[in-house]
């Protein structure tokens, strides 16, 4: 005895915590190291993963916000492309309705003259027709002044009544 301890008693205390240790260490230290390194490892590859994803999805958003512009472009060139269209078309439906006016114009102008020109030459062939028949009437009988005035006057009648 030692002090109030029993020197047996240490020694077996002694033996059965080297016994302890021993075991441990045998059965459970390498089980539970094991597990906390592949519990390390899979924290590593989730963080891995996680980087890998984030830059992924930055990429990808990247991408989508180029694609976007690209679409937003696009869009653009094609509101554009149908304005100056519609610009065109306009200018030729003008165009065309400016020339179809100038025909229809012209051939107005020309069917005036027409009519006009029938006009002018029917009123020549009655005045030629009044002519022949005043001058035929004259050469029947000789006139006075009061009978040559009356014949005029019958002749702006019958010129009056025809047209």
């Amino acid at each position: 005895m030692l002090g109030g301890f029993h020197v047996i008693d240490m020694i077996v205390m002694l033996f059965f915590f080297i016994l302890l240790i021993y075991l441990v260490s045998k059965f459970a230290w390498g089980p539970v190291v094991n597990m906390m390194q592949k519990r390390e490892e899979h924290v590593a590859n989730e963080i891995d993963a996680a980087e890998k994803s984030r830059a992924e999805a930055e990429k990808a958003s990247k991408e989508a916000v180029e694609q976007l512009k690209q679409t937003k472009q696009e869009a653009q060139k094609i509101i554009e492309d149908a304005k100056n269209a519609g610009t065109k078309q306009e200018e030729d439906i003008i165009a065309s309705a400016k020339n179809e006016a100038e025909r229809i114009k012209q051939a107005a102008q020309e069917e005036i003259q027409n009519e006009k020109d029938k006009a002018i030459q029917a009123l020549q062939d009655q005045v030629a027709s009044l002519s022949v028949l005043i001058a035929s009437k004259v050469i029947e009988k000789e006139i006075s002044a009061q009978d040559q005035d009356k014949l005029i006057e019958e002749y702006i009648k019958e010129v009056g009544e025809e047209q």
